[in-house]
This record gives C-alpha cells, sequence and structure tokens, in this order.
C-alpha cells in the first residue's frame, strides 16, 4: 500500500510541476517577486499532495530563535522535502544549491528567475567567490540565506563532513547564523521510492553569533545541529511505536 500511495505522489509532483510550469512560464519575463509568490502555491499544492496521499504532515519548533531582519540559515539535509518545504517555511530564501539543479526544465529555470546562487563546485575558489558575492546582494536586499552546510542529502543516523563554506559566508557575511534540525528522513528517505507516513519536525536552534572562529563555529553549528536531529530522530520513532 505505501508502494502504490508513493507511486501515486510522485505521479502527480512531477506532473503538477510540468503543468505548473507551462502555465507560469510568462512570469519567466515578470518581476522577480511574483515568480516567489506563486512558487509558494506550488509548494503549498505538493505538501498538500504529501498529506492527503502518502499521510506525511509538518510541525516546526523554535521560531522564538529566528531574529528580525534577515540571517543565515544552515540547514540539516536528509530529504527532498526540504527543497519543497523551504519557501512555506523561509520567505523569500536565497538557497545556496548545486548548478545541476538550475538545468532541469521549469524547477531549475524559476530557481534562477527567483534568485538562488547557484554554485558550480568544479570551479573550487572561483565559485567561492562567486557564492560570496551574491549572498552579499541577497542579504543587503533583504533576503535570508539558506545553505546546507553537509553539501548533500544524508541518511537518517548518518553524519558527512560540515563544509567550509558555511564559514565563508557567515565571515564574510558578518551574520548570525540559525542552525535548523529535522527529521524529514525518516518519512521521505534520501534514495529508495516509498515515502512514509508522519510527521516531520522542523526546529530552529539558538541563534549562533557573528564574529566567532572558525573552530569554535564548526564545533558549535555541528553539535547544535546533530545533537537536535538525533533528538528529533529519537522522538519520532517513539511515537510511532507508541501507535
Amino acid at each position: 500500500m505505501m508502494k502504490a500511495r508513493s507511486f501515486a505522489f510522485q505521479t502527480l509532483l512531477y506532473g503538477w510541476t510540468v503543468v505548473f510550469g507551462f502555465m507560469l512560464l510568462p512570469l519567466l519575463v515578470a518581476p522577480r517577486i511574483w515568480c516567489v509568490d506563486f512558487g509558494k502555491i506550488w509548494s503549498l499544492v505538493v505538501l498538500w499532495l504529501l498529506a492527503r496521499i502518502v499521510g506525511v504532515d509538518h510541525q516546526v519548533r523554535g521560531r522564538e530563535n529566528i531574529p528580525d531582519g534577515p540571517v543565515l540559515y544552515a540547514f540539516k539535509h536528509q530529504s527532498a522535502w526540504e527543497t519543497v518545504a523551504l519557501n512555506r517555511l523561509i520567505y523569500d530564501p536565497a538557497i545556496v544549491l548545486k548548478r545541476e539543479l538550475s538545468f532541469i526544465p521549469f524547477y531549475g529555470w524559476f530557481l534562477v528567475k527567483t534568485g538562488m546562487i547557484p554554485i558550480d563546485r568544479a570551479r573550487g575558489g572561483a565559485a567561492l567567490r562567486q557564492m560570496l558575492d551574491a549572498a552579499r546582494t541577497r542579504l543587503s536586499e533583504g533576503r535570508s540565506i539558506v545553505t546546507f552546510p553537509e553539501g548533500t542529502r544524508t541518511a537518517v543516523g548518518a553524519q558527512a563532513r560540515y563544509h567550509p563554506g558555511i564559514f565563508a559566508l557567515y565571515a564574510a557575511l558578518d551574520a548570525p547564523v540559525v542552525p535548523v534540525a529535522l527529521n524529514s528522513g525518516l518519512c521521505w528517505p534520501r534514495r529508495g521510492s516509498v515515502i512514509r507516513p508522519g510527521r516531520i519536525t522542523v526546529e530552529y536552534l539558538p541563534l549562533i553569533p557573528s564574529g566567532l572562529r572558525r573552530k569554535e563555529f564548526m564545533a558549535l553549528l555541528e553539535d547544535r545541529i546533530e545533537t537536535a536531529t538525533t533528538r528529533l530522530v529519537s522522538e519520532a520513532k517513539q511515537d510511532n511505536s507508541s501507535r
């Protein structure tokens, strides 16, 4: 049954993306913010389908840890769910992402239009400079920057190395960082076609102030995200076993 429901959801997801993308093609020459607002409709429908067909919903904790004004967010990355839900969680984020995503028809075109920050990792130092320049511009426009310090999705219980690009952003922007933990991989695994019902929890953690040295910052960021992620995964497993 879960396989059938997952297949139905993913079929509707891709179909909805193509149809909605065709409908919004004229917006590629419209003001950028129009694409941002219509993108929220796309996400809302996908999350609704996910809840209705597969039985996956979500809750958010720690909103009191979000300061006024633009900041740098560092998200744990376990699932495709984050890419769907991000513009429902944060208004008009500028997301640092792999350049390859910008080549995806419809989806990638609107990533570029809405001013995300695609990075060509093969370019090394040049890519880092490009990322920092783009991030400064977005932050000056009042937009928060979203990055995934691990650089890729990690399976539940696994931990990838935190890339130094997050510190480069933190130091160059002189901006505080809001670490974000989640347990989305329990419902929507990074690999595999089966999506499991459940409740995803996203938690904004206490702010890391600007001005820390690299070693201190990286250790604090990783500890906060990984500790909270382990707790959220454990809580979800306990809830599921008690049902």
